[in-house]
């Protein structure tokens, strides 16, 4: 239960109509893009602007209420999800404050899109590298919460690489700066603390990030192999010989059906076993030589054909097919898990023969679309959520799926977050000792641990948690 009056004075900051409490409104709020996790906020305020977000979040810490940073909801771990608590939802945050042609940065608020901030500044050579697969949907906020990749990520990087500062208030209230345009600073690497910390640490006001120049050649290649050990050894092939694409992708048999199946068809063939995905960019010069030495390593590598997008139009449509592919998989089934592990390259044959393995004993459809290039797996299974058989299996597989994942020498999460989803695996990877250590490192930014309360770290290693008995079940 909210304090007495908490409902009213939120309204008073931001106006009635953005304070959200039928259950009808709250509705949307319930879930994010990982259908399996439903928690109930007790209420979602929308501040429009930088001040009415510092006095929502100041009256929050006067009244003591937790609450729970909130962008498009287009996460995939739980990570947005207030149970019982306030979702402080950012999405009417939108404006692009400034964009420095000269020295390539451009300053938004949290709740501008991530492709609208390309788009904005597309008439200037220049773009936004950092590019989820929900980037139409996905807004800068929460790309710095989660420190999100996307396909470029393998030769541009993932947002860190991207922020050279933000302005955040904190749970209680103070409004601080992070980083630099210069983007150097003196003390502790606070901002680079600060991105990825799922909504733990404050809210984001604004962020200035990084632009990058549109390269002069781009070519976009799709190979398809009769095998997925094919596929993998190609990808293996690509990296060995010191040749960093800008994106290096792959779908498996059961994503390229999912996808031709759908609005998002892009031309790929549904005999193959699996596809691969490669953008090149940069100069002219030279650009046509890396082709053609890629497309002999996939031959190599027993590729049955190997194209190169003919025009703008085509690549496109290569593209849309790799980033509608979770959207094409609705089809499939009512219920999607979407998980999201990072093992060594060189166990990608490995790790992907065992991920398919525990898909035929568990009786389940394992469906990966996922960053070849940097061991970034994407195992997805379409189930029947009102099968509670068929749920249990799926349950028990992504189990399977991220154990092995994790005894291949790699990590619970690439670019997805923690939230709640990957709580079960954090003590897996950590000991008590550094689990705490992020407890204490949290209580830095929120001493009382009002922020997104119940993610990221298991309860049971904050021994001082005294918030939120709903985020303690």
């Amino acid at each position: 239960m909210l304090p007495v009056g908490v409902e009213r004075e939120l309204a008073d900051i931001v106006g009635a109509r953005f304070v959200l409490t039928r259950p009808g409104e709250l509705l949307a709020y319930t879930a994010d893009g990982l259908p399996g996790y439903r928690h109930d906020p007790a209420l979602v305020v929308l501040p429009g602007n930088r001040e009415e977000a510092i006095a929502v979040v100041q009256l929050l810490a006067r009244r003591k209420v937790s609450f729970v940073p909130r962008g498009a909801g287009t996460g995939l771990s739980g990570g947005a999800l207030a149970d019982g608590t306030v979702v402080v939802g950012l999405n009417r945050m939108r404006r692009v404050l400034d964009i420095d042609v000269v020295n390539r940065w451009a300053v938004v608020e949290p709740g501008v899109v991530n492709a609208h901030l390309t788009r904005a500044v597309a008439p200037h050579g220049l773009h936004y590298a950092p590019d989820p697969s929900s980037q139409t949907a996905c807004t800068i906020g929460g790309n710095v919460a989660e420190n999100a990749g996307g396909p470029h990520c393998l030769k541009y990087g993932v947002t860190l690489n991207h922020v050279l500062a933000l302005t955040v208030v904190l749970a209680n209230g103070e409004v601080v700066t992070l980083g630099s345009t210069s983007g150097e600073t003196e003390g502790y690497d606070l901002l680079g603390a600060f991105i990825g910390s799922e909504g733990c640490f404050g809210v984001v006001l604004d962020a200035t990030v990084r632009l990058t120049a549109n390269p002069p050649a781009v070519r976009t290649m799709l190979a398809d192999f009769p095998s997925i050990d094919a596929a993998a050894r190609a990808t293996s092939a690509i990296i060995a010989a010191g040749l960093v694409p800008a994106a290096l992708e792959m779908m498996d048999q059961p994503t390229i059906v999912a996808v031709e199946a759908s609005i998002y068809a892009a031309g790929y063939p549904t005999d193959a076993a699996a596809v691969l995905l490669v953008e090149l960019d940069g100069p002219d010069a030279g650009i046509d030589a890396d082709v053609a030495a890629v497309e002999r390593w996939c031959r190599d590598a027993g590729a049955r054909d190997v194209r190169v997008a003919t025009n703008e139009l085509d690549r496109q449509r290569l593209w849309q097919g790799r980033k509608k592919a979770f959207g094409a998989m609705g089809r499939v089934s009512s219920h999607l898990v979407v998980q999201d592990a990072v093992i060594p390259r060189t166990r990608l044959p490995e790790v992907l023969g065992e991920i398919g393995r525990i898909g035929r004993e568990e009786a389940v459809t394992v469906c990966n679309v996922f960053h070849a290039g940097d061991g970034n797996l994407h195992p997805n299974i379409p189930y029947n959520g009102n099968d509670p058989g068929e749920a249990a299996r799926v349950e028990r597989a992504m189990v399977r799926i991220m154990d092995a994942c994790i005894a291949a020498g790699g990590s619970v999460t690439g670019e997805h977050g923690i939230g709640i989803d990957k709580l079960p695996y954090m003590p897996k990877l950590f000991s008590e000792a550094s689990l705490a250590a992020m407890c204490r490192l949290r209580d830095c930014f929120d001493p009382e641990r009002r922020l997104n309360p119940g993610k990221v770290v298991p309860v049971r290693s904050c021994k001082e948690w005294t918030m939120a008995p709903a985020a303690r079940a």
